[in-house]
């Protein structure tokens, strides 16, 4: 292994902790019984208006500021088409363009008792999707099961820079990132229910030269 060196970049998702969805009144109540907290905003019904929540962009911006990101003077939401069979609108609304903050750090700790920075290249916001329940097991399922209540959580996305180099930065700067948005009260930072997602894109290379070798992707 000592021919190798291991590239990750980190990819956080982080449901905001607002009192209503992104682009509707709707509540984001955790635990609430199945599509109860839904209008024909969050389910992409014609001829709806989207409207921004406003704490949500205040949320963003303490939380790039907390990470010394540059906040733009002006930012972009734009449809991000794909397929999801729990995405309501069959497209995403997102930042990609022009994001709201960039160019930030995150200090880490590591196990030598030593700190290193890790920079942040982008910090956007999205609206979630909805939630999928599947009955019996994957050998047997018989049919999926849509709950709604998810759709349309504002969803705040942040993607390090690819200079992390062992797991135990990558456990290391979720552990900061966790604390970060913890403190700052704008996530709660719990696993259960998808309050926070991570995607880990690594790749390993020869040692030494720089560039980046064929990557892999894995979510927790």
């Amino acid at each position: 292994m000592a021919k190798y060196d291991v590239v990750i970049g980190l990819e956080v998702h982080a449901q905001l902790t607002t009192r209503t969805k992104m682009f509707c009144g709707c509540p984001t109540t955790f635990g609430a019984p199945p599509n109860t907290q839904t209008c024909p905003v969050c389910q992409g019904m014609p001829g709806t208006l989207p409207v921004i929540n406003r704490r949500a962009v205040e949320y963003g911006v303490r939380t790039a500021l907390a990470f010394e990101c540059r906040v733009n003077a002006a930012c972009r939401f734009v449809r991000k088409h794909y397929y999801y069979p729990d995405m309501p609108k069959n497209f995403q609304i997102s930042q990609y363009e022009e994001p709201l903050a960039e160019h930030g750090t995150l200090e880490i700790d590591l196990a030598d008792g030593h700190s290193r920075r890790i920079g942040i290249q982008r910090l956007h916001l999205e609206e979630d999707v909805a939630k999928l329940v599947h009955e019996g097991t994957l050998e047997t399922a018989q049919s999926s099961l849509v709950d709604f209540n998810r759709a349309g959580v504002p969803l705040m996305e942040t993607v390090s820079k690819p200079e992390i180099r062992s797991p135990e930065e990558a456990a290391a700067y979720l552990r900061a990132f966790r604390a970060v948005l913890v403190y700052l009260g704008v996530c709660n930072g719990k696993l259960e229910g998808g309050r926070r997602r991570s995607t880990a894109k690594t790749c390993l290379k020869p040692a030494g030269p720089p560039g980046f070798a064929t990557k892999s992707r894995s979510r927790t």
